[in-house]
């Protein structure tokens, strides 16, 4: 059976920086017979609810910036997106919350350092790992419409 890495909010979890979910019963029914492999990078990183972070570019590369202080959130999210994958290394798929800093496939907004908007097709630093990785990855609303 195919193994999905799936962000949790869309099975209902209430791990969304507000403390809200984003139950996606549509993508839900389109996976009905898959192993569906819940994550939260930053759920597990710094709680629910938790301040707003950013895709910046800076000198480093894309990094995650706390909105409420600029302090790099990057590496614990990273870290455990590396530990995720080796605890699951026959993830099939990956499945992400559109537009997340952590989750988002190509669909994450990412800012110069004076939050000039650069992109609204980057990748988040979960699904970065994950491609590294090779494992397919789709944004959730547009995998939700895949033919």
């Amino acid at each position: 059976m195919q193994k999905v890495a799936i962000s949790a909010c869309l099975l209902g979890q209430q791990c969304r920086y507000d403390g809200r979910e984003n139950r996606d019963v549509v993508l839900l029914e389109r996976l009905k017979d898959k192993t569906l492999i819940p994550f939260c990078p930053e759920d597990f990183c710094y709680g629910t609810p938790r301040p707003t972070m950013d895709l910046v570019e800076t000198a480093e590369g894309v990094r995650a910036l706390s909105n409420q202080t600029g302090t790099d959130l990057s590496a614990p999210v990273i870290a455990y997106a590396e530990a995720f994958f080796a605890a699951h290394p026959d993830i099939d798929l990956l499945i992400g919350k559109d537009r997340s800093p952590s989750c988002g496939v190509c669909s994450a907004k990412r800012y110069s350092p004076d939050k000039t908007l650069l992109s609204e097709a980057a990748t988040g630093l979960m699904a970065a790992v994950a491609r590294e990785k090779g494992v397919r990855c789709w944004d959730a609303e547009a995998y939700a419409l895949k033919a």
